[in-house]
């Protein structure tokens, strides 16, 4: 290991690059660069991952800096049969560390090679740094890029992903790869109670996904479990005191109840994905997709 003092980065090597999921639709295979994310996000739902390093700051960040060249091997094989491979399932690989580290151009190019197929999710727009890469992949199979916007209001937004790059340049982001052949998401998620899950915030990123044209939106009520639930109600205690009591009435579970959830989704989501005309399919353009090729 390699500790990068500067930026707080430790270089690592991986022995496998792709992690096969018990799954395998919408996708079958996990490829993660990094370990911990900078973006700080205060509903992370992958916190626990950091346990088998030992580390219980997930904001501590370990680059897998042989990543494409273990890809490569591992697309190179026989068996590999170009099923989709979900990139940045825990960790957004266009994290801060990455504007240094430069991993995905060389992932990406991997990827062009094999003509695999892959979905992108991001809260950052340094993804379009490398949009001619993914411009290119996404004419020869199936690609999404996708990202997560929870709320339009920036001082809410600086609190719950305060590292993430601001919701209206997420969606111009978006907007830009709606220009190239890869299908174009909007993750809603998590939708936090008594937070953001207004009519008017909830009316404004169906507004501007309509703007981006995106080809669906994704909602999702927060989830909280283990180290997340613990991490998460501390920050309401600090940053939201007046919905702390509300919120652990709410979340006796690791879920809301079906009350709540109902209620959101028949009185304010739905209506407003229909008034906006965005689909709620995220399978209709892979099938369509990976169907042509």
């Amino acid at each position: 290991m390699l500790d990068n003092n500067a930026n707080n980065i430790t270089d690592i090597t991986c022995s496998t690059a792709l992690n096969k999921l018990k799954r395998k639709i919408p996708y079958g295979w996990d490829l993660n660069i990094y370990r911990g994310c900078k973006h700080n996000c205060k509903y992370c739902y992958a916190l626990y991952s950091h346990k088998y390093l030992g580390e219980t700051d997930f904001t501590k960040v370990f680059a897998k800096v042989n990543i494409a060249e273990q890809l490569d091997i591992e697309l190179s094989k026989p068996g590999w049969r170009r099923e989709v491979v979900n990139i940045g399932g825990v960790t957004d690989s266009y994290q801060p560390a990455e504007k240094d580290k430069k991993i995905m151009p060389d992932v990406l190019k991997v990827l062009i090679k094999h003509k695999t197929p892959a979905i992108i999710s991001t809260k950052s727009d340094l993804i379009l740094r490398d949009y001619d890469l993914i411009a290119e992949l996404a004419d020869i199979t199936y690609v999404n890029v996708a990202s997560t916007i929870t709320t339009m209001d920036e001082s809410v937004r600086e609190q719950i992903e305060p590292f993430g790059s601001k919701s209206a340049d997420r969606f111009r982001m978006l907007a830009e790869f709606r220009k190239t052949n890869a299908s174009i998401g909007l993750h809603t998620m998590p939708i936090i109670p008594y937070i953001t899950d207004s009519y008017e915030n909830i009316e404004q990123l169906c507004s501007e996904a309509a703007k981006a044209n995106v080809h669906y939106m994704l909602p999702g009520v927060l989830y909280l479990r283990g180290a997340t639930k613990e991490h998460f109600f501390s920050f309401i205690k600090d940053t939201y005191p007046d919905k702390y009591d509300s919120l652990k009435n709410l979340y006796k579970k690791g879920s809301a109840d079906k009350v709540y959830k109902d209620k959101l989704y028949n009185d304010i989501v739905n209506p407003l994905r229909k008034r906006y005309n965005i689909s709620s399919s995220y399978i209709k353009p892979m099938r369509e997709k990976m169907h042509k090729d």
